[in-house]
Formats: C-alpha cells, structure tokens, sequence
C-alpha cells in the first residue's frame, strides 16, 4: 500500500474515497437494524417490547465502543502524522487491550443487572423472561464487539476504509441470513426464537472481527500491535480515555432518551433511535476520515 497517498491525494477526491466505503456499510447497518427487528416482531409482540427495552443497554455498549475507539483512531492518526510510530503502535495495542477490558466487565454487569432493570419498566414477566434471555446471549458477545470496533479504528486511522466496509458488510449480511434461520429453527437448525436472534447479531459481530484480524495477519499494515505494550497505563492511557470519554457520553445520549421514552411507555423510541443512531454513524465516519486525511496529509 502507497503509505503517501493521504498527503499527496487532492483532499476533496480522498474525503470521498474514504467517506464513501464507510457511508455505504453504515446504510447496511440501518438495514440489518430494520431486518432483525422484523424477525422479532414476528415472534410476538412481548418479544419486540423485550428488543426495545434491552436497546438502551446496547446502545451504550456500542457507544462505548465506538466512543473509546475514536480515542485510538486520533491517537494513532496524530502520531503517525508526527512520524512517531512507536506511539502509534503503544495506542494501537493499549487501546485493543483496554477494549476488551471495557468488554468483559461490561457483559459481566449489564447481564446481572438486566432482570433488575427490565422490572423498572414493566411488570409482565414474559417481557422480562424474553429480554433476560435475549441479553444472556446477547451481551455475552461484548468483548467481541469492542475489540472489533478497536481494529476499525486502527484500520481506519492509516486510511484502509475499505476493509472496515468489507468487515461491517460481511458482519451485517451474516446477521441477516441467520436470523430467520435460527430464530424459527429453518434447516437443520432447532428453533431458538429471542435467543436465535441473539446469536445471529453476535455471529454477525464475530465474522467482522475475524475479517478485521484476517486483514491484519495477512496483509502489510503500517500499524501492529507489539506486546511490549500490552500493559496500559502512562501519558497514551490518559489520551485514550481523555478523547474517548467526551466522545462516549455525546453517544451515549440516545440511550438517556430511550430510558425516558421507555419509561413512558413508549417503545416506538426504538425505531427513532435506530435512525438518530444510523446518521451519527455515517456522520461520525465522515468526520475520522476528514481528520485521519488532513492529519496524515501533514505528516513529516
């Protein structure tokens, strides 16, 4: 891979050649969002009422996600735009480390705490049975999905948008496929109902990571991970969590709204977030690509 061409390509053009890969795997997204809850839907209604009032919880796993990966995207973009790589590689490996990290602790507590917080919002225990099944399953997958979004980011930062879209694709079409397949049992497959539609998100965020870490073992790229960082802590840890924080709590926001609106006993907020959750994606993956552009552009 040209390691100059972000300094040396018009930025207009580069904006769009980054921008677009990763516009188009966030509009799959919204899909296989719209899709996965049609499957549900059709398992029953206390099953969708279930989704929605899980959907807050999720969306915070993914804002912090999302958020501390924005952390390891700029740290790594700045460094190497200084032409300092070992602190590239100290970012890139403290960050995967931490978000696996954030992962486990995070599928720890959202699992104790799910039957507890599905009972603030309502008092039908097949409700509660459903969303506690669905999010057994479900949140089990959190370290998986935090180190996915950490390699996003890492491949993101020296500019291969194009393996993040092949990665999200492949993620989102596998969810797709194995929803009906294993929510209502087609094939061979026992029939899983809520639980099936958990294991099919998660498969789906499984096959993206391995995506992400067959492109990594495969291929020359400009950043790796070194295991003579794998111990967080110092000045690049403050970093981290300094970006990061300010950009999970701006993307945790929609799951306070969701909280309310749930506890008004308004579930159609589950579809509104979806599309508020959707633009901030694309938004987002515009704004890095911009700033992983002009930061590289200036490198020395």
């Amino acid at each position: 891979m040209n390691e100059t061409f972000m300094k040396e390509k018009p930025v207009f053009p580069l904006l769009l050649g980054m921008g677009m890969p990763m516009v188009l795997s966030m509009l799959v997204n919204s899909l296989y969002n719209i899709v996965d809850s049609y499957f549900v839907a059709r398992i029953s209604e206390n099953a969708m009422e279930a989704l929605s009032l899980v959907f807050p919880i999720q969306n915070f796993i993914n804002a912090m996600a999302i958020g501390f990966g924005v952390g390891i995207n700029a740290l790594i973009a700045t460094a190497r735009g200084a032409g300092k790589e070992n602190e590239a590689r100290r970012a890139a490996t403290q960050g995967v480390v931490l978000s696996v990290l954030h992962g486990i602790i995070l599928s720890v507590i959202c699992i104790v705490i799910m039957p507890g917080f599905l009972g603030m919002f309502t008092g039908d225990q097949e409700v509660v049975r459903y969303g506690v099944r669905y999010a057994s399953v479900a949140f089990l997958f959190s370290p998986i999905i935090m180190a996915g979004l950490a390699f996003e980011k890492i491949f993101q930062a020296v500019g291969r948008m194009k393996v993040s879209m092949i990665a999200l694709l492949g993620g989102c079409i596998t969810n797709i496929i194995l929803d009906p397949i294993l929510i209502f049992g087609l094939a061979f497959f026992p029939e899983m109902g809520i639980s099936g539609a958990a294991i099919a998100t998660g498969v789906g965020q499984l096959i993206s990571l391995m995506v992400y870490l067959a492109f990594y073992f495969k291929g020359p790229v400009p950043v790796k991970l070194e295991a003579r960082y794998k111990v967080p802590g110092g000045n690049t840890m403050k970093k981290l969590y300094g970006i990061g924080i300010p950009a999970i709590l701006n993307l945790a926001l929609p799951s306070v709204m969701i909280f309310v609106l749930n506890g008004q006993g308004d579930f159609r907020g589950l579809q509104l977030l979806r599309r508020i959750d959707s633009e901030g994606c694309q938004c987002a993956s515009g704004r890095s690509g911009a700033a992983d552009a002009h930061l590289q552009r200036d490198r020395r």
